[in-house]
C-alpha cells in the first residue's frame, strides 16, 4: 500500500470539508479530501430530475442571521430567493378531528433556499478545488500519531499527514476511526454521545406538473400531527416554472419499504388535496438513518442537541495534529449549514496559526 505526503488532510467531503479546503486554497498547502461515500456533500442532498422541480432532501434553509453562510453563498455567486409559505396553512391536529386551514400569523422573518438546490454549494466548492483534491469511496480506518505527522490508513493508500481534520459527525468518528495513542477518555464519551443532525430524519418529496396547492381555500405549507406527513412545504423552483412539494415524514416509518412510505404519504395528501395529490411526477426520500456513511448508530438514546458545541470540540488532540470539526461541534446554529461553515473558519484559523 503506497503512502502519500500531506499537509492537511480532511476527512468527509461535506460542507465543513469543501468549506475548509476553499478556505485553505489561499494558502500553499497539499490539501487532500477523504470521503468515504461514492458522492460528496454529506447531509446536503439534492435530487434531480429533467424538467422537474430539485428535491432538497437534507439541508435546505438559511435564515438572514447566519450570517457565515451566507456570505459564503455570496463569494461563490450562489443565488437565493425566499421560501414560499404563503399565508395560510394545512393543520391536522390529530386523528380525532378534521384538518383544517388556518391563517398565519404576521411574521417579518424569512427562510432562503438556494437556486437549483442545496447541492449547487457543495458542486460550487468542489469546482474551485485542485483536480484529485477529493478522493470518494475511500475511508479512513485509522489514525496513528508519530514523530512529526499522523499516520492516516484509509482502505486504498496510506496518508502522512502534518494535520488531520475530521469533519464527520463527532459520533460517526468515534464509531469508525480508531487512534493511536487512545483519545482521552472525556472525548470518547462525549463524541458517542453527541446527538447527529438529521439522524432520525426522513425527508421526501413529490414534484407534480402543477401547483394545485395555491388555489383558493388551501395551502402548500402542512403541519400535521396526525399521519406519515409532519411538515410539507411548498418546494418549487425560483422561477415558479417547475412544481414540487417536500419536507419531513415521520422517523417511525424508518422500517416501511420505500413503496409504502409513497403510498402513505399519498394517502395524506389525497386527503387534504384530492385526487390531484396522486398525479405525480416523481417521488424521492431519503431515509438518513440508512446513511452508513452519514450516520451513527447508537448504543443508547441521545436527546436532540446533546453535547452539540461541547467545549471538547474546541480543543486539539494527537499532539495538536487533529482537529474535531463540523456542524455538530459548534454552538452557532448547531446542525445547520451555519454551524458547518462557521466551523470551517474556526479551523482555518487554528491551522494559520499552527502553520510555520
Amino acid at each position: 500500500m503506497t503512502t502519500q505526503d500531506k499537509d492537511v488532510l480532511i476527512i468527509g467531503a461535506g460542507l465543513t470539508g469543501l468549506t475548509l479546503a476553499y478556505l485553505l486554497k489561499q494558502t500553499s498547502l497539499k490539501v487532500t479530501i477523504i470521503e468515504a461515500n461514492t458522492r460528496i456533500g454529506g447531509r446536503i442532498l439534492t435530487k434531480y430530475n429533467t424538467n422537474e422541480a430539485a428535491i432538497d432532501l437534507g439541508a435546505t434553509w438559511i435564515v438572514p442571521q447566519q450570517s457565515n453562510v451566507l456570505n459564503l453563498v455570496k463569494q461563490l455567486d450562489i443565488k437565493l430567493f425566499k421560501q414560499s409559505y404563503g399565508k395560510t396553512a394545512i393543520y391536522h391536529p390529530d386523528n380525532s378531528k378534521q384538518p383544517q386551514l388556518v391563517t398565519l400569523p404576521n411574521n417579518d422573518s424569512v427562510s432562503y433556499r438556494i437556486t437549483n438546490g442545496t447541492e449547487t454549494i457543495i458542486k460550487t466548492l468542489a469546482n474551485t478545488l485542485p483536480e484529485q483534491t477529493i478522493k470518494t469511496n475511500t475511508s479512513v480506518q485509522s489514525l496513528q500519531l508519530k514523530a512529526e505527522t499522523i499516520l492516516v490508513q484509509t482502505n486504498k493508500q496510506n496518508y502522512n499527514s502534518r494535520y488531520v481534520v475530521s469533519t464527520l459527525p463527532p459520533a460517526l468518528f468515534n464509531q469508525n476511526i480508531s487512534t493511536q495513542p487512545e483519545l482521552p477518555d472525556t472525548l470518547i464519551n462525549v463524541l458517542a454521545n453527541t446527538h447527529t443532525w438529521m439522524h432520525n430524519s426522513i425527508r421526501v418529496g413529490f414534484t407534480y406538473k402543477t401547483p394545485f396547492w395555491n388555489n383558493q381555500n388551501t395551502s402548500g405549507t402542512i403541519y400535521a400531527n396526525s399521519g406519515p406527513l409532519q411538515e410539507f412545504y411548498d418546494h418549487s423552483n425560483a422561477t415558479q416554472s417547475l412544481f414540487a412539494l417536500s419536507g419531513f415524514m415521520s422517523g417511525s416509518l424508518l422500517h416501511k419499504t420505500k413503496n409504502e412510505r409513497q403510498q402513505m404519504a399519498l394517502q395524506q395528501l389525497q386527503s387534504y388535496y384530492g385526487d390531484q395529490a396522486l398525479e405525480f411526477l416523481s417521488y424521492e426520500e431519503c431515509v438518513w438513518q440508512q446513511q452508513p456513511f452519514t450516520t451513527p448508530s447508537y448504543d443508547n438514546f441521545v436527546m436532540p442537541q446533546q453535547n452539540n458545541g461541547h467545549p471538547l470540540f474546541k480543543s486539539t488532540y494527537l499532539n495538536n495534529k487533529l482537529f474535531i470539526a463540523g456542524a455538530e461541534t459548534n454552538t452557532r446554529f448547531s446542525g445547520k449549514m451555519e454551524a458547518a461553515v462557521t466551523s470551517a473558519h474556526e479551523v482555518f484559523n487554528l491551522l494559520k496559526v499552527e502553520i510555520k
